[in-house]
């Protein structure tokens, strides 16, 4: 650690030829320099992140019967027991601008933006900012990344129903005519975050903790006993995903040619995810961005969900149910799996200590969703939406509520829950598309 001859001064990098390891919240280097990593106007930083589920959800299984705090939790949502407390779930709300249009891709682009969309198979794309590239707009200079995409199927621009499915391959609009590029290669998405470009073309074999060694050896020289422990295990974490994409990247093992992944596309649909959740929540840690979307599948996403008991065959053709109980048992499964993953980020980052006996989770939004509510008959009201996290603790607003089931007159502007995140996340905002006022200030 250069130019530090006491202390440890300011520092919550470490750093290598090529390489740059950003290192979660330590209390010695809090106490170092306080207010640590927290933007000049005060307080801690609040993340923002969105995890898009696509092909709707089968609503019987959906939706708890009663309203509050002691709602029943329905099939499709009994992988939320463990973390019951931190997510609330909202019923009632539509993107009334994504009402115009049939089929999946007139729901999806306007997800995350209330616009509505031009209908083109071409180029001449018309949409909106979408609310979290406002928010990391308004962020911009505080990260080393301003926002991060992340997602497990490629873009193929083709004509579908009349659209682009440049419109269903994306939910972050950094502008009415330009989606936001999202990574689906686990390994590109780690680079992105410590490897410089030198180092990904000269040592991609060489792990960025290798690099980084004697920066950390000194650095742990001058922490507390108990940040020792912290930094040791969050340099085994990074160790371990690192060796995970190592391992499941790549197709070259599939029998048949045709069902091969991009490469350093894992193969198994389990793993993709739960390696780019992981990436997500570290970039979180890190406080390498505070800002970060995630697409599940795109629309019309036909991933081969046949690894999950009782499922055999593509969301998208299951979602198709036509109200066949052999069809409908399946694509609640499918939602069910897709919960199951986002209570596990939950209750991943509730373990994550941001000091002041608060965690990640406290310090974040975490919001699930779709922009469909039944797929098989793209009914774009009551969609099915999860919150979790608290917020952190802006200044004028109470902490967001959590845990329970907020009912919810349909249909409520889906907007509005958006004019409540961006006003978390420092923005003035007073409207947001077609919202009518702020839902839960």
């Amino acid at each position: 650690m250069t130019g530090e001859s006491r202390g440890i001064g300011r520092r919550t990098l470490l750093r290598g030829a090529g390489a740059v390891v950003a290192l979660p919240w330590l209390e010695s280097l809090a106490r170092a320099l306080p207010p640590l990593r927290a933007p000049p106007e005060a307080g801690r930083p609040v993340r923002l992140a969105v995890l898009y589920m696509a092909n709707g959800a089968w609503p019987p299984a959906w939706n708890p019967v009663a309203p509050g705090p002691d709602y029943e939790l329905t099939p499709s949502l009994l992988p939320l027991a463990p973390v019951k407390r931190e997510v609330l779930v909202l019923t009632g709300l539509r993107n009334g601008n994504s009402c115009d249009g049939d089929g999946h891709y007139a729901k999806t682009a306007p997800f995350l933006t209330g616009a509505r969309i031009r209908r083109t198979g071409g180029r001449d794309l018309s949409n909106a900012v979408s609310m979290d590239q406002v928010a990391a707009q308004a962020l911009d200079g505080r990260t080393p990344l301003r926002s991060l995409e992340l997602g497990t199927e490629p873009v193929r621009p083709m004509e579908d129903m009349g659209y682009t499915t440049v419109y269903g391959g994306h939910v972050s609009w950094s502008s009415a005519t330009t989606p936001c590029t999202k990574e689906i290669v686990p390994r590109l998405a780690f680079d992105r975050l410590f490897r410089s470009a030198e180092l990904r073309e000269a040592r991609r074999e060489a792990s960025v903790l290798d690099v980084v060694r004697e920066d950390a050896r000194q650095l742990e020289g001058r922490l507390a006993v108990a940040d020792r422990g912290k930094l040791a295990e969050y340099l085994d974490s990074l160790r371990d995903l690192e060796r995970r994409i190592d391992r499941c990247a790549g197709g070259e093992g599939d029998v048949d040619p045709a069902r091969r992944p991009a490469p350093g596309v894992p193969r198994h649909h389990p793993e993709h995810v739960e390696l780019m959740l992981d990436l997500l929540v570290l970039a979180f840690q890190t406080d390498t961005t505070r800002v970060a979307t995630f697409m599940f599948g795109n629309a019309v996403s036909g991933i081969d969900m046949s690894f999950l008991e009782g499922v055999k065959g593509g969301h998208h053709e299951l979602s198709h149910h036509e109200n066949r109980p052999e069809k409908t048992e399946q694509y609640q499964r499918i939602n069910r799996w897709h919960v199951a993953q986002f209570a596990r980020m939950v209750e991943r980052m509730r373990g994550i200590d941001e000091g002041g006996g608060r965690t990640l989770l406290d310090q974040s939004m975490v919001l699930f969703g779709s922009a469909l509510k039944d797929g098989n008959a793209h009914d774009p009201n009551d969609l099915p939406l999860l919150l979790a996290g608290r917020g952190g603790d802006p200044t004028g607003l109470a902490p967001l509520p959590h845990g329970g089931h907020l009912a919810l007159p349909p249909p409520t502007p889906l907007c509005n829950l958006y004019v409540s995140l961006l006003r978390r996340m420092g923005v003035a905002a007073e409207s947001f598309g077609d919202s009518s006022g702020a839902l839960l200030d």
